[in-house]
């Protein structure tokens, strides 16, 4: 199997895995001694799509499944390459039993909702994924249990708005947290993309929720521009102002949080007074972990009949961009040098040294072989930009 995507499109990978392993089957990781080859798409820009495309056609000749977003709303381009099996994702929920799968290391990963209520005029996931479904509370928090009860520590919720869950069912995202803060045993929550426009109206009651030491400091949220004009071009539903608002509020209560952020470069019409204003809020809210992509047209979307900009344009929009975010990485890893702080294991890169995260979602690589869940507190000696470095600290280590 090949997975693509965001988190969430990875969780479906690992329910099917679950599910065709019932079945019998067997995973391996050579696609040459496999029977069959599945592959999990995405869709989300151009770039992504003509990768989806040259995959399917290097295993055309194969037993050939393909699921994700792709063939929801681009099955004529699939056809044009192979002629694949489908499965739908919401196969894989039907026949799956929980919403809740194992990631790498410590982590466990948590659907918590399908769709969305935005109606952003370039994005074409929101026609593979529909209207927001909101997973019911008590399954949720019978995934988190499990996977608290497996040795999971990092809890990631997911979907494609997590501010947005609830809303259909009359409920809300920080009535949740408190829910599932109050699951006993030891784990953080790390809260996925959230859209500014669904944190808006639970802006107040999200940050009293992330008290709990049970909530990472870090928040995902996906701005795209810092111009109003443009995003309201893109139909986001909310202002540059408002962007400033919910940082501004996150951080007079946790100075410390990490808060990252995607953009889009180079949406059509953007102007260099638009862009500017971008860069005056990347600047200003001092997003941390940005994505950065340039505007790809996805058919079917009402931004696709408008005018691109040059790609010389939104390269160099890009790089710019993409200049300062590292500033602004840097910044926040130095500040963090000489102190000390609480760390937790959750990952293993490579032999000899393991991923830790403090509270605020910290990337920490300490130079030591350490079981995962094991917890201690260590002192930040070096920024490697994407990561800093520490050293153990001998007294008060505890290991879980």
């Amino acid at each position: 199997m090949e997975s693509y995507g965001c988190t969430y499109n990875h969780a479906d990978a690992r329910r099917l895995t679950a599910i065709l392993e019932d079945f019998g089957c067997t995973l391996t990781g050579r696609a040459e001694e496999a029977d069959a080859v599945i592959v999990n798409t995405c869709t989300v820009i151009g770039a992504t799509e003509r990768k989806m495309l040259r995959r399917l056609a290097a295993f055309a000749d194969r037993d050939l499944y393909v699921t994700g977003c792709m063939p929801l709303v681009q099955m004529d381009k699939i056809r044009s390459v192979c002629t694949p099996q489908v499965i739908r994702p919401d196969e894989i929920h039907e026949r799956s039993g929980s919403v809740g799968t194992r990631g790498p290391g410590a982590t466990g990963v948590v659907q918590i909702a399908s769709g969305c209520i935005g109606r952003c005029s370039y994005c074409i996931t929101r026609f593979a994924r529909g209207r927001l479904a909101s997973v019911p509370a008590q399954d949720i928090l019978d995934a988190v249990r499990a996977l608290v009860a497996s040795g999971a520590y990092e809890i990631q919720l997911t979907g494609q708005d997590v501010a947005a869950w609830g809303l259909d069912r009359g409920e809300s995202l920080p009535e949740l947290l408190r829910e599932i803060t109050n699951i006993p045993g030891r784990f953080a929550v790390r809260l996925g993309m959230m859209n500014p426009a669904a944190v808006l109206g639970i802006l107040e009651p999200l940050t009293d929720a992330c008290e709990s030491e049970k909530v990472f400091r870090f928040l995902h949220l996906p701005v795209q521009s810092g111009s109003d004009a443009v995003l309201e071009r893109m139909q986001r539903g909310y202002t540059a102002a408002d962007v400033v608002r919910i940082v501004d509020t996150f951080r007079e209560r946790y100075p410390d949080m990490m808060i990252s952020s995607d953009f889009i470069t180079g949406f059509p019409g953007e102007t260099d007074e638009e862009f500017s204003q971008t860069l005056e809020l990347l600047r200003r809210a001092a997003f941390v972990k940005v994505n950065i992509t340039r505007y790809s047209r996805r058919p079917g979307t009402p931004a696709a009949a408008l005018k691109d900009l040059p790609e010389r344009i939104r390269k160099d929009r890009s790089r710019t961009l993409l200049a300062e975010a590292n500033r602004n990485y840097d910044t926040y890893n130095e500040r963090w040098i000489g102190r000390e702080t609480p760390v937790v294991a959750t990952e293993k890169n490579m032999p000899g040294s393991t991923v830790c995260r403090n509270p605020c979602y910290l990337n920490v690589v300490v130079e030591e072989d350490l079981p995962f869940g094991f917890t201690g507190k260590a002192v930040i000696t070096g920024n490697r930009r994407h990561y800093v470095i520490a050293k153990l600290v001998p007294s008060g280590e505890e290991e879980v």
